[in-house]
């Protein structure tokens, strides 16, 4: 009976982690945005006057500038190189198991395609960022600045 078990326990466990996980960034989110306040909540407690500009910076949200893309192709790269590191293998499996070539072939050619994946798109957030940077220094000058 405990042999059925096993796969239902290895689903529980998944989930009970991912939960978990979650829970986590929420309750790391929420500290984090308390330490942000602190001095906000102490000034208020002294009765000290608060300048509007503060005020408006502390309970601004924070911005997402959006994924790194150095991060993105270091990513890509070593994406690449596993996916070459399973095919490689598939190569020098099928002297001892011939059948073993072509599935690790095509899941070798599926990583490399997800590395390829993330370093296009490095470089398509790497051109959009200039892009979004003119766009901001051009609203700027106006529309009459050369």
């Amino acid at each position: 009976m405990d042999q059925h078990f096993g796969p239902f326990l290895v689903g529980i466990v998944f989930w009970i982690f991912v939960t978990v996980a979650a829970v986590t960034g929420i309750i790391a989110d929420y500290k984090k945005r308390k330490a942000a306040l602190a001095p906000l909540h102490a000034a208020i407690e002294r009765g000290q006057q608060l300048d509007a500009a503060l005020v408006e910076r502390l309970m601004a949200p924070e911005k997402d500038s959006g994924p790194n893309p150095l991060s993105l192709r270091v990513g890509g790269i070593i994406t690449v190189a596993a996916g070459v590191g399973v095919g490689t293998l598939g190569a020098f499996l099928s002297s001892e198991a011939p059948r073993a070539l072509l599935p690790l072939l095509g899941v070798g050619a599926l990583i490399a395609c997800i590395g390829a994946g993330l370093i296009v798109a490095a470089r398509a957030v790497e051109q959009r960022r200039p892009a979004e940077n003119g766009k901001g220094a051009a609203a700027l000058k106006g529309p009459h600045a050369a």
